[in-house]
């Protein structure tokens, strides 16, 4: 059966790009706009800025065109995170894992995120960014500080990353690919 659905997932391929919507949240310093210049270009920015407000950008990976939403994380902007998260494919929260002084705002602000009622059954996916950091929090500590295994009702994955140096970031886009629910546009004809 495996290698039936292999072969169509193949063939699928040839003719049909998937379009998936993200949305990149997390506290101000975290690496999301890092994380959007790698994805997109395949390595860091030495002049990335710091987003304030929000940022779009449209990539392409084979066949999956991605809208990708970073969104500001200072307090004056965190209201505006659900918004820029419903009907998304799914929802990527981005913490710096060398700062443990920050974990339990992070964890808050996630929590409190996720507990919105239109944002139920989005995939989640948490990662703990800046691995390459002296004293950097790894996966399994970070699924327990920010107390994933409460989370319920939606898939969720946590990988530690840097995005910095492209470390896990091929396995955060296959888990994307994988899990992140179809967005209203579906599957597009090539």
């Amino acid at each position: 059966m495996d290698l039936i659905n292999r072969f169509l997932d193949w063939f699928k391929s040839l003719f049909w790009t998937q379009e998936m919507e993200l949305t990149l949240v997390g506290l101000q310093n975290a690496g999301k706009t890092t994380l959007v210049n790698t994805i997109s270009y395949g390595k860091m920015d030495e002049d990335t800025i710091p987003t304030v407000g929000f940022n779009m950008r449209k990539v392409s990976k084979g066949n999956v065109n991605i809208k990708l939403w970073d969104i500001g994380g200072q307090p004056k902007f965190r209201n505006m995170w659900e918004r820029y998260c419903r009907g998304v494919s799914a929802i990527i929260y981005v913490f710096d894992a060398s700062d443990r002084e920050s974990v339990p705002t992070a964890q808050k602000e996630l929590l409190e995120l996720i507990s919105k009622p239109s944002l139920q059954g989005t995939p989640l996916l948490v990662l703990a960014n800046k691995n390459d950091l002296p004293n950097a929090i790894t996966s399994q500590e970070a699924v327990e500080l920010m107390n994933l295994k409460s989370i319920t009702g939606r898939e969720v994955s946590c990988y530690s990353i840097s995005a910095k140096n492209a470390v896990n970031i091929d396995k955060t886009l296959e888990w994307l690919i994988k899990y992140g629910k179809k967005t209203s546009g579906g599957n597009t004809p090539k």
